[in-house]
């Protein structure tokens, strides 16, 4: 009876284990590469993951927010996939560095030009997007991911304070605050100065190498003399004792 017990006790905390270690559910999200900070230009990339053991993921199209419209949206190229960037009129036009601007992006659509997204792979799709709006803290896309075999999966379901993450969430990317120094954001001038600072550091070192390899030269140069000198007395000093 003990033993089992015993082995009851182990399957069953085999089992909690086994449920712990499980993945949260995966589903299509976005994100930025570094921030996304009101008023300002970020890259952001929607992650596409295949959650289906038989079918690749062939298509996806993100709608962008009517209430936050974003004038400029520019996708990056992917390998085995096209792109097609759709335009829409604005009830109200907006004012970009001093112009005004009738449409803007409402959608974008990957279709893929080869096998897609495989079963046990995903995908990123990233876009060049501003300027974001400094009167939010997150935009919220819909998104519709089609299947080869014609399955859609519609992440459309925003979240909800306080309440749990629904079944298929709506990607929603969190905007930063906007940059006390007038670049929203901007690292451009940060980054050139680290990599000055980088490369200084680099010709640094280079040149310690280059000093070090120069005096490792010159100390086995003098070494080879002063043996070669040694070896020179040596022979001298027993020719004279032969000789007396």
């Amino acid at each position: 009876m003990k033993a089992t017990r015993i082995a009851a006790a182990g399957v069953a905390a085999a089992s909690a284990v086994l449920v712990l270690s499980v993945p949260a559910f995966a589903h299509v999200s976005v994100q930025p590469e570094g921030e996304a900070a009101k008023g300002g230009y970020a890259t952001v990339n929607f992650k596409v993951p295949n959650e289906r053991d038989d079918a690749s993921t062939t298509k996806l199209e993100v709608s962008f927010p009517a209430d936050h419209p974003l004038a400029s949206v520019m996708p990056q190229p992917i390998d085995g996939w096209s792109v097609k960037v759709t335009k829409s009129k604005l009830a109200k036009p907006l004012t970009l560095h001093g112009e005004k601007i009738d449409e803007a992006v409402s959608k974008v659509t990957w279709t893929a030009t080869g096998k897609g997204v495989e079963p046990g792979f995903f995908q990123k799709f990233p876009l060049s997007i501003g300027a974001l709006p400094e009167d939010t803290d997150e935009l919220v896309f819909k998104a519709l991911q089609t299947y080869d075999n014609k399955e859609v999966v519609r992440w459309i379901e925003p979240q909800k304070e306080g309440q749990e993450e629904p079944e298929n969430p709506a990607p929603a990317l969190a905007l930063s605050a906007a940059s006390t120094d007038g670049h929203h954001g901007s690292s451009t001038a940060e980054d050139a100065s680290d990599t000055s600072k980088a490369a200084a550091d680099s010709s640094t070192e280079a040149s310690s190498a280059d000093s070090s390899d120069t005096t490792a030269r010159v100390l086995g140069i003098v070494g080879i003399v002063v043996g070669v000198a040694g070896v020179a007395y040596g022979v001298l000093a027993g020719r004279r004792r032969t000789s007396a």
